[in-house]
């Protein structure tokens, strides 16, 4: 396991070695007060009376011991907590850094509950392997073994003594491994399962009161709540006895030889001045062995965390290639594209054009591919087979950034940073100046909402952009495409959040970004995209008619029945009365 970590740790490793020796010097510090003490108690043994200045001197030697003792240790502690620290920092940002080049489609499925797991709780869990058990480990396990090999010089047979409580410590150890390896991927199942939920009611809080569904969604988040519960009970019960038991016996190590050694005393096998001092001796092996060995139930658990974020890293990585944009111009086309979500394929063998300066809707009931479409070109997914370029230039031969410099994806789904709107808005553009910000803003129709603030555009957005509507957000997110300026422009359901009152306000915003662009819209409300040079309407992953608005009524019985219900839906009013 120590391999796997190794790499991370880099020049901070010798940090470890620091906290190894501090350690260890301060365990001898920590033994010697046993020798000391029996220095004066020695001449009891033999009947004469110990000398007061020999006595003074080995207690004065054992305050001295024990201040050298805490001070190495917590030094130890100190070196080895800043390479654990800085090893953890290492191992978050190449999580991050390889994380960033999987498909963002592959990040979004795996859940912010299990990516949340990832970088805070199993990575954290790695600073108890490197602060803790590799030098206290090693340290402490060094410690008993040298005191072990003093008492085998002492006297071999009273060390041999000694150690008759070690196997039944070892025995019961390795069962509560045993038992709890068993349990341990059903536990880290249930926490993974648990953090998802948690996280997943506690931001779907508002809609679940809204629609009272209180009920249901609390069903769920108990049942995954109590599966972690008894998960842990259950495997806790099983490790529970056997860690108490070689908890208890390992310590002991005189509790075989105490009894034998007094009757070879007895019998004048041994002196009483040998079983005083490997008594002594034994005093000092002990606690370190324990606290060794207690380190070795913690391994298991560091190797499925250490798994776990290896297999994060492990992903395949989405085809990116070096080089900068180099298309003839923005057209984007569409060539025999298939895709499938895992084993399940959704675009069969779709094939589409886009002209530069145009605009194309993609229309179609729910599940028909639309907005899976709109992420492939975005490259949120690798394509199973098939091409996507634009200007002639595979999308997979130019870089993330090349690619995101050309397009600007704005989604019904918009998050906002707990920061200034005005930061938030900067993001499409960081190296854009203020003027070039309030520009933006204005042109998203924003300037109205942000009066009323009393910071204006330098109001702290709130966790998730809670401070604002979610027309709000979505102007916001306009301001940023606008500000970015991409030739290509994708509008996944942007007007979502459209109410009477801001709909023209938003149309103007939407038309502020699409001037003179190549644009994609995905939209229900077929009246935004009557307008469209072309309307590709999609049903199960094909594109089953593409034409004009006039054109599809009149040729395409799927296009005139998704317009008749939007033109229906358009009209829908909420009564004041049952019946109304």
């Amino acid at each position: 396991m120590f391999k796997k970590v190794k790499p991370y740790m880099g020049k901070n490793i010798r940090y470890t070695r620091m906290a190894l020796l501090a350690m260890f010097l301060g365990l001898i510090a920590s033994t010697l007060p046993f020798i000391l003490v029996y220095r004066i108690i020695e001449p009891l043994l033999s009947g004469t009376r110990p000398d007061v200045q020999v006595v003074i001197t080995n207690i004065a030697g054992v305050a001295v011991c024990e201040v050298a003792y805490a001070y190495l240790y917590v030094l130890g502690l100190k070196f080895s907590h800043k390479c654990a620290y800085r090893t953890l920092k290492n191992i978050r940002i190449s999580l991050q850094k390889k994380l960033e080049r999987q498909p963002l489609g592959t990040i979004q499925e795996m859940g912010t509950g299990k990516i949340k797991k990832l970088f805070t709780d199993d990575i954290e869990q790695i600073e108890l392997l490197l602060a803790h058990a590799i030098p206290e480990g090693i340290s402490n396990l060094s410690m008993a073994l040298i005191a072990l090999i003093f008492m085998f010089v002492v006297d071999w047979r009273l060390a041999l003594l000694s150690l008759c409580s070690l196997p039944l410590g070892i025995f019961a150890m390795g069962m509560m491994f045993k038992k709890g390896m068993e349990k341990m991927n059903a536990y880290y199942a249930a926490a993974a399962k648990m953090n998802s939920t948690i996280i997943e009611y506690i931001n779907g809080m508002e809609v679940v009161k809204v629609f009272g569904r209180e009920g249901e969604s609390y069903k769920r988040f108990e049942t995954d709540i109590k599966d972690y519960r008894d998960f842990t009970l259950a495997w806790y019960k099983i490790c529970w006895p056997w860690m108490a038991l070689y908890s208890a016996i390992i310590p002991c190590v005189a509790l075989v030889m105490l009894p034998v050694g007094t009757l070879m005393v007895i019998n004048n096998t041994t002196t009483l001045a040998n079983l005083v001092l490997v008594f002594c001796l034994s005093l000092s092996v002990g606690v370190p062995l324990l606290k060794a060995l207690s380190f070795a139930g913690k391994f298991p658990q560091l190797n499925y965390r250490i798994d776990e974020i290896e297999k994060a890293m492990e992903g395949t990585p989405l085809k990116e290639g070096k080089k900068p944009f180099e298309g003839a111009c923005h057209d984007v086309r569409f060539e025999d594209v298939h895709f499938a979500y895992k084993d399940s394929e959704v675009i069969h063998g779709l094939s589409l054009e886009l002209k530069e300066g145009s605009l194309t809707a993609l229309v179609g009931e729910s599940g028909s591919g639309k907005s899976t479409l709109a992420k492939l070109l975005v490259h949120y997914y690798d394509i199973n087979s098939g091409r996507i370029s634009i200007g002639g230039q595979d999308i997979t031969d130019m870089s993330i950034e090349a690619l995101n410099d050309n397009i600007s994806y704005v989604s019904q789904e918009q998050f906002l940073f707990n920061t200034s709107l005005y930061e938030n808005i900067l993001m499409g553009k960081p190296g854009a100046t203020r003027e070039e910000v309030l520009a933006a803003a204005d042109k998203a129709q924003c300037t109205e909402f942000l009066n009323r603030f009393p910071k204006g555009i330098d109001t702290p957005a709130g966790d998730g952009g809670k401070m604002l509507s979610g027309g709000e957000r979505q102007r916001i997110s306009l301001a940023r495409a606008i500000l970015k300026n991409a030739p290509i422009i994708v509008l996944d359901e942007a007007t979502a959040f459209i109410d009477p009152e801001n709909e023209e306000k938003m149309n103007a915003a939407i038309g502020e970004i699409i001037k003179g662009k190549t644009v994609i819209v995905i939209a229900h409300r077929l009246q935004t995209i009557v307008n469209a040079d072309k309307i590709c309407v999609m049903k199960d992953g094909f594109i089953i008619a593409e034409d004009t608005h006039e054109n599809l009524l009149k040729t395409s019985s799927v296009y005139k029945n998704l317009w008749e219900n939007s033109e229906a839906s358009t009209g829908w009013t909420i009564g004041n009365e049952v019946g109304a």
